[in-house]
């Protein structure tokens, strides 16, 4: 498969893409576009392997990865990135595509299918962190301000550990999980240094936009877009497999489970492996469903 990285640049951002596959497409389906936040364009590298005869599009949200942001802003928005989704599919004469998007990508993505609902035809949103959909929605964000402060505090080895403590916690927020002792970084195999750095947008605040986002429900039932939120069989009882049954019920629907976790489509270059093929597998399984 022929990869082919293109950049739109607009008044706000450098926004580059990767264009797997040729366009028009060879098949005569629409694209595959592939988003996630805060992972950018790497993260999808197995996932889109198991898709050689589909052309696939990946990206880098505004600010992340490769893409520049020239907005003078630092926060995660939505809205934002939907805009710059859209604009690429519009500049690369694509739509409507079929879309897989993860975590915040997902919340990305419906927030595409509100404000473009013709943009996407079938939407399979995987774990969407949208978590004051949650019934201890006041809990899991006063666990998410934890996890900020552990990293203000401390940098990021203590973020990110008390982050794995947050997303790895068994069903709701209760006072036991706020009676825990801060997690150990070095105990995680994370470092203890910190390097004074402020700015990663998982354990800053700079996407509670991503994760207080509200979903419009009559915009997503009024699209034309088919969606399925998706969730992981091992994640049902952590946070964001909580957050995608959650979002499901907004919609009136059951999640669809997918093989592994939430990360269930990674290899293990990036430490977190899951299961790539057969979530390939289920994924096609879904988006053939839908054709």
């Amino acid at each position: 498969m022929t990869t082919q990285a293109q950049i739109l640049r607009t008044s706000e951002a450098d926004l580059v893409h990767d264009v797997l596959g040729p366009l028009p497409t060879a098949d005569g389906r629409p694209p595959l576009f592939m988003i996630g936040q805060p992972m950018d364009a790497a993260g999808f590298r197995a996932l889109a392997s198991y898709f050689p005869e589909r052309t696939v599009i990946t990206y880098d949200p505004r600010g992340i990865g490769r893409s520049v942001r020239k907005d003078g802003r630092v926060d995660h928005s939505p809205a934002l990135q939907a805009a710059d989704v859209h604009a690429v599919i519009e500049a690369l004469g694509a739509g409507p595509v079929e879309m897989f998007a993860s975590s915040g990508g997902a919340v990305t993505a419906l927030a595409l299918v509100e404000t473009y609902p013709d943009a996407v035809t079938t939407l399979v949103a995987h774990e969407p962190p949208l978590i004051t959909l949650l019934p201890d929605a006041q809990a899991a964000v006063r666990a998410r301000a934890a996890v900020r402060d552990a990293y203000e505090e401390k940098g990021w080895g203590a973020g990110m550990a008390a982050f794995v403590m947050m997303t790895s916690w068994q069903g709701e927020f209760t006072e036991d999980y706020f009676a825990r002792p801060a997690p150990d970084p070095a105990a995680l195999g994370m470092p203890a240094d910190d390097d004074g750095s402020r700015d990663d947008p998982l354990l800053s605040d700079r996407s509670w936009t991503v994760s207080s986002h509200r979903p419009d429900t009559d915009a997503l039932t009024d699209a034309p877009t088919r969606i399925e939120i998706a969730v992981g069989e091992e994640s049902l009882d952590t946070l964001t497999g909580r957050t995608a049954v959650a979002t499901a019920g907004l919609l009136g629907q059951q999640p669809t489970v997918f093989p592994s976790h939430h990360g269930g489509f990674l290899d293990g270059e990036f430490g977190y492996a899951g299961q790539p093929e057969a979530f390939a597998r289920k994924l096609r399984e879904v988006l053939d469903h839908a054709g």
